[in-house]
């Protein structure tokens, strides 16, 4: 894919986000970063669909919070020596202050300071991807659209409810596709034409012409008026001026019987409604297409474990499980355990979601508990059954009730404690 008829296509995928909606689970990481179904992270959908595409030039460009991130892709998304060289990499690229003593104040701008990799790999085609929402797609049959539609820009978009299009740039167009109106994150969004309830909305990916990309990041760049956005500043310019085309992500489709996936994971109530959903026996998006394999880092972890232990059996439903995970004696039932975590016996979960390394103590009580990495909760501990006392001991999602318990505060041997300490969580 790196030559033929889509010439030398470049992939920048946007990893800077802050995910502030996603507090606290952001509160030591980027969004991308994020654990997600137990032992990926959110960027690796991203990526893993880029690959499977088979894109295999790629930057990936970061800044807040980002050390989690760039050890998650230098221990798992380098290739091997033999295919690396300049037309086989996975880089990062964060923020060097190129036009200014600033970090990166759009995903545009994002875009403006790495205009120089671009040149410098001599791109044709540069595909811009977002790294902070849950997705299979094919990459490639994008491009196919592309160019057959001799386009200078596409857009993925994908048809949601009326009630969650607010979040996105809702998009019209014309019978063959063309993009002729766009709006970014309106309050009352445009529904489609004959389908009420429901709008075209913008998925955040997108396939530019070198030509066109160039012309519009430096023209953006000079406009102190811009907020340097793709969605809210660029693509509402572009597409009087260009031929820009709306791809349809539901037409995409993946090896085997797998209908493509997209979801946006930017709230807590989001983030555990889309692990729910893989706790089901006939999920929407599977992880077990070995024709679409989501890749992530591999570590030498022993296998899962379970065993009856204190006069306690264990019951285990609906859940994920990832490597080192111990339930004994316990029940654990529509959740998801991360690597090494251990519930000890008389525990009992619900619709939780378990972070690296935590320890749930015996006899502890949760339900729709979000627990991340390198807690220890206490014997007896319950949680998830008193909103008002959950309130007043945890952080608890307004939106969904869900309750949250971050990473913990990161302390000196000295016992001191450091309030925004960075945090690495391997």
């Amino acid at each position: 894919m790196i030559h033929g008829k889509y010439g030398r296509t470049l992939a920048l995928v946007l990893a800077g986000g802050k995910g502030e909606r996603l507090m606290p689970l952001t509160k030591y990481r980027a969004k991308p970063a994020v654990p997600f179904a137990a032992k990926y992270r959110i960027i690796d959908f991203a990526l893993s669909n880029l690959v499977n595409s088979g894109l295999f030039s790629i930057y990936v460009l970061v800044q807040f919070k980002s050390q989690s991130l760039n050890e998650h892709i230098e221990r798992g998304w380098q290739f091997g020596d033999a295919m690396r060289d300049r037309d086989f990499f996975i880089t990062l690229a964060p923020a060097q202050m190129w036009s200014g003593e600033h970090w990166y104040r759009g995903t545009c701008d994002a875009v403006f300071q790495n205009l120089h990799l671009v040149t410098l790999f001599d791109a044709d085609r540069i595909c811009i991807f977002a790294a902070d929402h849950i997705y299979k797609m094919d990459v490639e049959q994008m491009l196919d659209f592309h160019v057959e539609k001799e386009s200078e820009a596409t857009v993925a978009a994908n048809v949601v409810p009326k009630n969650e299009a607010s979040q996105f740039g809702c998009i019209h167009t014309d019978e063959k596709g063309r993009i002729i109106g766009f709006v970014e994150k309106p309050k009352d969004p445009p529904e489609i034409p004959g389908n009420p309830g429901y709008c075209y909305v913008s998925m955040g990916n997108y396939i530019f012409e070198r030509e066109i990309l160039e012309e519009a990041v430096i023209g953006d760049a000079g406009d102190p008026s811009s907020s340097h956005d793709f969605g809210r500043d660029v693509l509402p310019r572009l597409y009087e001026k260009y031929k820009v085309y709306a791809y349809d992500f539901s037409t995409n489709e993946l090896p085997g019987t797998e209908r493509p996936y997209w979801k946006d994971v930017g709230t807590i109530k989001a983030y555990w409604e889309a692990h729910m959903d893989l706790c089901q026996p006939k999920s929407d998006m599977t992880l077990y297409n070995p024709k679409w394999r989501i890749r992530t880092v591999s570590f030498a972890d022993p296998p899962a474990y379970t065993y009856p232990s204190g006069g306690q059996q264990c019951s285990v439903i609906g859940t994920l499980r990832a490597e080192g995970s111990r339930i004994l004696g316990a029940a654990v039932h529509r959740s998801v355990l991360s690597r090494g975590t251990l519930i000890q016996p008389g525990a009992m979960l619900e619709e939780c979601i378990i972070g690296q390394g935590v320890t749930i103590g015996e006899n502890c009580k949760l339900r729709r508990v979000i627990v991340d990495a390198h807690n220890n909760i206490p014997p007896n501990t319950v949680i998830g059954y008193d909103t008002a006392e959950d309130r007043e001991r945890y952080h608890v999602d307004e939106a969904s009730g869900i309750v949250v318990i971050g990473m913990p505060v990161m302390k000196l041997r000295k016992d001191i404690e450091i309030p925004r300490a960075p945090f690495i969580d391997s």
